[in-house]
């Protein structure tokens, strides 16, 4: 159990990693679930409305990440070995990175919004109404725009403060974002303090603002303290990156950002296959995903602890070192699942009762949420495994554990069951998690294997 089981100190330095992490993430979650209750007042329209062009804007959001993973690699074992010139490049390729996806996902959401949102408007049994959702969808996307500049900004800032060691302003940033999000939500989506009721619009406002706040807050705060952020120093002064280090970040990096865009379309492509059963599915999952965010905060920040521990260690040369502390990290993580798992169950029927919406939704949002609690050790597990073997730059093989598994296996079962069968919602979307299972045995092989221990910051880089 030793192998397993780490020091205080072990865990003290997890928790110094996770914990800023998890507090943003989860403080995030928690305000989007209050956005989700507060537009769910207004009614199962604008709710729907605002679920679909999340969803669209989920793929955006996915896309960056994936595209400045690449970059992070880098960064963290260069920080590892001291390197504080490839920090540097390595936080260029990332702002040309984030530039050019919100150029290229603006037009595209701009030109095709109305072909994207029809696909997952659908009838149901209810008497909900298509043509309303459109125009709340339409509404809310059209002011969500202004929000892609800022987003994919903090998050090649952040990025690079994290893997560098400094958790701390992110997550403030974050808190504070967060927090005035949530204020602005309830004075502009209900028309408090004089300020007229613009619903779904104010919605959509009150996030966009809370962005460029935190973009203010995180680049004030980077240029402000130039002797803790050495990589800030003459960052702008040069556009130049070395070209061996650009083509080895695109090698690495490719992979992970096709990833992201795959394994989001896939996610999306599952949800309009479930939206098939009626715009009632629709409200249902989007209730059931956004809970589920929220009880997965904790995981997501251990894979960022997975990848910022291990990458540091690999980058230093730690290799056995690096090795260690992944096994401990996601036996933690599993563990943790358990528990985790446990209490969503068993909150799983209370939760979608807060919402102002239809029997039928609240239901099937219950039933949704059960499947899900009963998976998290299986996510858990299959989190910390895709984030070990990104640390080591083997993306191509992280690349076939995620996306790949989703369109080959996931995929085509919910796709069949939905498009080819009378079978009613709840055992379509149960065929749909349970597909995950079979990761587990596909993680351990690859772990296992060892080809991950690799130093990319010994190799020459530059």
């Amino acid at each position: 159990m030793k192998k397993y089981i780490g020091s205080k100190d072990f865990y003290k330095k997890m928790l110094l990693v996770m914990i800023p992490i998890l507090v943003q993430n989860l403080i995030t979650s928690f305000v989007n679930l209050l956005d989700n209750i507060m537009v769910g007042q207004i009614g199962t329209e604008p709710m729907s409305g605002v679920a679909i062009v999340n969803q669209l804007l989920f793929v955006f959001n996915l896309c960056i990440f994936g595209g400045l993973a690449g970059a992070g690699i880098f960064s963290a074992q260069f920080y590892g070995n001291k390197d504080e010139e490839g920090v540097q490049y390595t936080f260029r390729i990332k702002n040309y990175i984030a530039l050019i996806f919100v150029v290229v996902s603006g037009a595209a959401l701009m030109l095709f919004s109305d072909m994207l949102i029809s696909l997952f408007l659908h009838e149901g049994d209810g008497s909900l109404n298509l043509a309303s959702t459109m125009g709340y969808a339409k509404e809310y996307l059209s002011v969500m725009y202004f929000g892609l500049l800022p987003f994919a900004a903090v998050q090649s800032y952040a990025s690079t403060l994290r893997e560098t060691g400094e958790t701390m302003l992110p997550m403030k940033a974050g808190l504070t974002a967060v927090f005035l999000n949530m204020v602005l939500n309830y004075i502009l989506i209900f028309g408090k303090l004089g300020i007229p009721a613009l619903g779904v619009r104010g919605a959509a406002i009150a996030t966009v603002i809370s962005r460029w706040v935190e973009f203010l807050i995180v680049v004030v705060w980077t240029h402000r303290h130039t002797e803790k952020n050495r990589f800030i120093v003459g960052a702008y002064r040069s556009l130049y990156v070395p070209a061996g280090l650009l083509r080895q970040v695109c090698i690495s990096g490719a992979p992970l950002l096709l990833n992201e865009f795959l394994f989001s379309m896939g996610l999306t492509v599952m949800n309009q296959c479930y939206s098939t059963k009626g715009l009632e599915v629709v409200s249902a999952v989007n209730i059931s995903s956004t809970v589920w965010n929220l009880f997965m905060c904790v995981f997501f920040a251990m894979g960022s602890a997975v990848s910022i521990m291990v990458g540091q260690q690999l980058g230093s040369g730690d290799l056995e070192g690096a090795v260690d502390t992944d096994r401990k990290l996601i036996a933690f993580s599993v563990a943790l699942g358990v528990v985790i798992g446990a209490v969503m169950f068993l909150l799983a029927p209370l939760i979608p009762a807060i919402y102002n919406t239809t029997d039928t939704v609240k239901h099937l949002a219950a039933i949704f949420l059960e499947i899900c609690a009963v998976l998290v050790p299986v996510h858990a597990f299959n989190n910390c495994a895709y984030f070990t073997l990104r640390s080591g730059g083997k993306t191509i093989v992280t690349f076939i554990f995620d996306s790949c598994y989703l369109w080959v296996v996931s995929i085509p079962a919910v796709y069949l069951l939905a498009r080819l069968t009378d079978l009613p919602i709840i055992p379509i979307y149960f065929v749909g998690q349970i597909t995950d299972l079979l990761k587990i045995f596909t993680g351990v092989y690859l772990l296992r294997k060892r080809t991950w221990v690799n130093n990319l910051s010994s190799a020459n880089a530059k």
